[in-house]
Formats: structure tokens, C-alpha cells, sequence
């Protein structure tokens, strides 16, 4: 019988409703995360832009799905092989699993785990795509999508997560996702960008959201998924751990958006909705893989920190010369390197596990744990990325040529527009937009008034 599938014994679990109904919920949460997603990153964009943008977060929920059926749950969850990667024939097609089996040691099915963590393995390609805004053909990024998956995610979730995992095995802790999701998917968003270069106009044309509302919108929808996200990681409450990770998702993404805030205004003196909606989502990246092992005041200090210093990161992209459009390294990849190595020092010892960090009496075993993990993913990612899009390059293309890249995307890709003027009387409108000093690309870069055709 493959790993994770409890008997019908006497003594093992028996299927709880409450739990069962939680996290088909929670499946659901995570999976609107991915057009939240969507519109964080399309609003992020130019107009030229908007759709290509959506689209690439889109296409993920219909490829992985397949795949996951296929042979991705069997790869990630199946019985271990090498520490590396998993295989169970019964997963495959998802056909030899019996709708009253359960997930083992747990109180739900394994369909309703199976579904939960293929909300996961959608979403964590997705977050890629903002790093490539404007420049990636759509056919080689549903490419990407399908190879990245197989040889990338599926691997990094099952060391992670499955018994017999190499790094599960180590004790690196990682509630729901910091390694597996959100290291993964920065360092492949580096990887991928420094194979395929800079947009057209980098650091020399304005660059800014064209939509801030679609931004706060798309972090709303991702801040309120994002409890299905984490809470239901615990794959129930019984014990009240899930409950807890529920407050910290809340409390440190509070302390993140706040504290970006500040960096903000004390650095380009303005409070920006784009650093209140990026200073969330950092706030929780970076209690992903920690939350279950801090206290409410120790989430505090992770999201303070992360905000701040993702903050900081995101401007590093101009400095060092790489085009990562919409600051998925500086958010996601440092985010999720914050969280995971804070374990090492916050770790109560009293909720998800008895580990203790440096601040709680447990030295620097946990720490050292955190960055084994930490920095086998990211070089990993970076580095197999980095050859796909590079595979991919050679062989179809990755970038739209240079024409269409100016012209806008959207109309080459997808032959629509994201917005249609016709109606509104047509023509040209001169509108002039004030934007906060000191703000860079997506952010914009200083006060500024222009021309724009409707």
C-alpha cells in the first residue's frame, strides 16, 4: 500500500467531517490564490501587458492540474526513492486510491490531501511569471510551466514534505511552504531571467503599474487565501496548531505591511499602496515556513524584519543589473530566506514541534537545519531553471522579438486588449500622474506627468 494511506484497523483514524469540510475549504482558498495572484501581478504591468500577465498565472492552474493527476502527486507524495523523489503506481491517474482511504495519521482523505497540495504545486510556477513580464512567449512559457513542475517542484515538495524526504528527514522546518514554494520559485524566477535578459527599456523608460486598484485587489485575495494556505497545513485543527498558524499569518503580515511602510517614507518619503500590498505579501512569504513554530509576538518580529529587509532587496535588481519585473527575487526569494532561516531563532519549541532556536535555549542546531535547507533549494532552483530556459531558448525561443515587445504583447499573444477605449469616445486624453519621489520601476521613479493614448 503506497505511503500516507491509512488501514481500515480497529485503531486507525477514523474520517472526521469537520476536517474533511476545513480543508476542502482550505483547497479551495489556496486555489483562488492563483488569480489573486493574477491581478496582483496585473495590475503591476502596462496596459500593453495586462493580459499576458493574467494569462501566465492562468495557464498554470490548467497545466499542473493534468500533470499532478497524471504524475505529479505520485513523484512528490509516492514511496520514497534515494531521498530524492517519490513513485507509487497507485497515484498515478489518482486511480488507486478508494474515496474512504485516508491520508495517513490524518482524519481526511487522501483525494482532499491530494487536492491541497495541488493548489500548492499550481501556484508556485505562477509566481515565477512576474519576474518575466512583457518579454516571454506564451507557448514557451506553458512549456517552462511543464517542465519546471516535473523536474523542479515535484522533487523539492517531496524532500521537503514526504517521509523519506532528504531534507523532512534532516527536521528542517517548513510549515507551508517557505523552501518548497517560495525559495523555489525566486530562485527560478533569477535563474530564468538571467538566461533570457533585461526588457526593452530597462532603468531607461517608465515602467509603472498601470492599475493600483487591480494591485490591492490581487493582494486582498491573496492575503485572505493565504490563511487557507497556511492554517490548512496542519491538515486539521485537532490540536490547535493550525489555529495558531492562523493568528501569525494575520499578525506578521500586519507587522510587515507596516513596517515596509516605514522604510518607505523614511526612505523616499511616502506611504505607497504598492509598498502597502508589497510589504503584505512579504509579511507572508516569510511566516509560510515559520509560522507554526513562533509565538504571536515572535511573528511580529518576522514580519518587521522581512518587510524591511524585502523592502530593501528590491531595489538591488538596479544595482547589480538583473531585470526581475515585478520584484519576485526581492519579495519571494528573500521572503522565504528571511522566514525560514528566523526559525532558527524564534522557534518556541511549543507548537508545531519541541525545537527551539537560538533565542529559546536551543543553540544553533535548528539554524543550521534552516540553511542546509534554505540554500540546497535556492541552488537547486537557480541552477535547473536557469538550463530549462536556457533548453528552451535554443531550441523555440523564449523572448517575443523585440517589435512586439514594444508594441505590447497582449495583441501578438492573445489578439485582445485589456482594456477597450473605442467606446469612450476615442481618440487621445492627456492625463497627468503624480507619483510618490523616490520610487523605482514598478514602483515608478519620481513625480511625473505624461501623455498616454487612450
Amino acid at each position: 500500500m503506497p505511503p500516507g494511506i491509512t488501514t481500515l484497523a480497529a485503531d486507525a483514524p477514523e474520517l472526521s467531517a469537520a476536517n474533511t469540510g476545513f480543508m476542502l475549504i482550505c483547497s479551495a482558498m489556496v486555489m483562488l490564490m492563483t488569480p489573486g495572484l493574477a491581478f496582483f501581478y496585473g495590475g503591476m504591468v502596462r496596459v500593453k501587458s495586462t493580459l499576458n500577465m493574467l494569462m501566465m498565472s492562468f495557464i498554470s492552474l490548467g497545466i499542473v492540474t493534468i500533470l499532478w493527476v497524471l504524475y505529479g502527486f505520485s513523484l512528490t507524495f509516492g514511496t520514497d526513492i534515494g531521498s530524492f523523489i517519490g513513485w507509487s503506481s497507485d497515484y498515478v491517474g489518482l486511480s488507486g486510491i478508494g474515496v474512504t482511504e485516508l491520508w495517513g495519521g490524518y482524519t481526511i482523505p487522501v483525494y482532499v490531501f491530494a487536492v491541497f497540495q495541488l493548489m500548492f504545486a499550481v501556484l508556485t510556477p505562477a509566481l515565477i511569471s512576474g519576474a518575466l513580464a512583457d518579454r516571454v512567449k506564451f507557448t514557451a512559457w506553458a512549456l517552462f510551466i511543464a517542465l519546471w513542475v516535473t523536474v523542479v517542484y515535484f522533487p523539492v515538495a517531496h524532500w521537503v514534505w514526504a517521509e523519506g524526504g532528504w531534507l523532512f528527514d534532516m527536521g528542517v522546518i517548513d510549515f507551508a511552504g517557505g523552501t518548497a514554494v517560495h525559495i523555489n520559485a525566486g530562485a527560478a524566477a533569477l535563474g530564468v531571467i538571467l538566461v533570457i535578459g533585461k526588457r526593452v527599456g530597462f532603468k531607461k523608460d517608465p515602467m509603472r503599474p498601470h492599475s493600483l486598484p487591480l494591485v490591492m485587489l490581487g493582494a486582498g485575495l491573496l492575503w485572505f487565501g493565504w490563511f487557507g494556505f497556511n492554517a490548512g497545513s496542519w491538515l486539521g485543527n485537532d490540536d490547535g496548531v493550525g489555529a495558531v498558524m492562523f493568528v501569525n499569518t494575520q499578525v506578521a503580515t500586519a507587522a510587515a505591511m507596516l513596517a515596509w511602510l516605514a522604510y518607505e517614507k523614511l526612505r523616499h518619503g511616502s506611504f505607497t499602496t504598492l509598498g502597502a500590498a508589497s510589504g503584505a505579501v512579504a509579511g507572508l512569504v516569510a511566516i509560510t515556513p515559520s509560522g507554526g513554530s513562533v509565538s504571536p509576538l515572535g511573528a511580529i518580529a518576522v514580519g518587521a524584519i522581512a518587510g524591511v529587509l524585502c523592502a530593501m532587496a528590491v531595489g538591488l535588481k538596479y544595482k547589480l543589473g538583473y531585470d526581475d519585473s515585478l520584484d519576485v527575487v526581492g519579495v519571494h526569494l528573500v521572503g522565504g530566506v528571511v522566514g525560514s532561516l528566523l526559525v532558527g531563532f524564534f522557534a518556541t519549541g511549543g507548537v508545531q514541534s519541541d525545537a527551539k532556536g537560538l533565542f529559546y535555549g536551543g543553540g544553533l542546531d535548528q539554524l543550521g537545519k534552516q540553511a542546509v535547507g534554505v540554500f540546497a533549494v535556492l541552488a537547486y532552483s537557480l541552477i535547473v531553471s536557469a538550463v530549462l530556459a536556457f533548453a528552451i531558448d535554443k531550441t523555440m525561443g523564449m523572448r517575443v522579438d523585440e517589435d512586439v515587445e514594444v508594441a505590447g504583447i497582449d495583441q501578438v499573444e492573445h489578439a485582445e486588449t485589456g482594456y477597450d477605449f473605442s467606446g469612450a469616445g476615442g481618440g487621445s486624453a492627456t492625463r497627468t500622474a503624480v507619483h510618490a519621489p523616490g520610487q523605482t520601476d514598478t514602483a515608478g521613479a519620481g513625480p511625473k506627468t505624461k501623455k498616454v493614448d487612450a
